[in-house]
């Protein structure tokens, strides 16, 4: 993917310097200066990304799951982060007035990895104290880094029904 950069550069003319009298008696110089503009175009290599499929709690009248689908780029969010900056919701009635924004304090933003585990950071130690008797499978969203900045594919996120938890 090309990028365009583009800076100003002040060169100084190539004419001569100016000469004027101010009032009768002081000498003034000035230099002539004009703005030149430079592009050039870089060639940077797409970053990886990470597809997230997002299954609600509750199934619909008709029996089937709500998906929501996100996108990121690999190793630059968090979990919490792309649910909240897609609006997908990640906290039950409890946790949307008691969550600790997402300093792993509070536990309120457990989610299920369904698929795609290995695209994701090992458990933090907030993690391993939190989680310790739930099943490897569930992560607190604030913790969870989406990629390594290198890997790409899909993760398949189911966020856990309050009384569950």
């Amino acid at each position: 993917m090309a990028s365009l950069l583009n800076f100003t550069a002040m060169s100084v003319s190539q004419q001569p310097p100016e000469f004027y009298l101010r009032g009768n008696t002081t000498p003034t110089f000035t230099t002539k200066r004009r703005a030149n503009s430079v592009s050039f175009a870089v060639n940077s290599p797409e970053k990886p990304e990470i597809e997230l499929e997002f299954i609600g709690p509750k199934a619909g009248s008709d029996g089937s799951y709500p998906v929501d689908i996100a996108k990121a780029i690999s190793g630059e969010k968090l979990l919490r982060n792309i649910m909240l900056d897609n609006k997908i919701e990640l906290y039950a009635t409890y946790g949307k007035v008691m969550n600790c924004g997402g300093g792993g304090n509070c536990g309120t933003c457990i989610v299920e990895i369904i698929d795609g585990k290995d695209l994701l950071n090992e458990r933090t130690n907030t993690e391993l104290r939190h989680l310790k008797k739930k099943p490897e499978s569930w992560r607190l969203a604030c913790q969870t880094i989406v990629g390594n900045k290198e890997n790409s594919g899909k993760v398949v996120v189911q966020r856990i029904p309050q009384w569950k938890k």
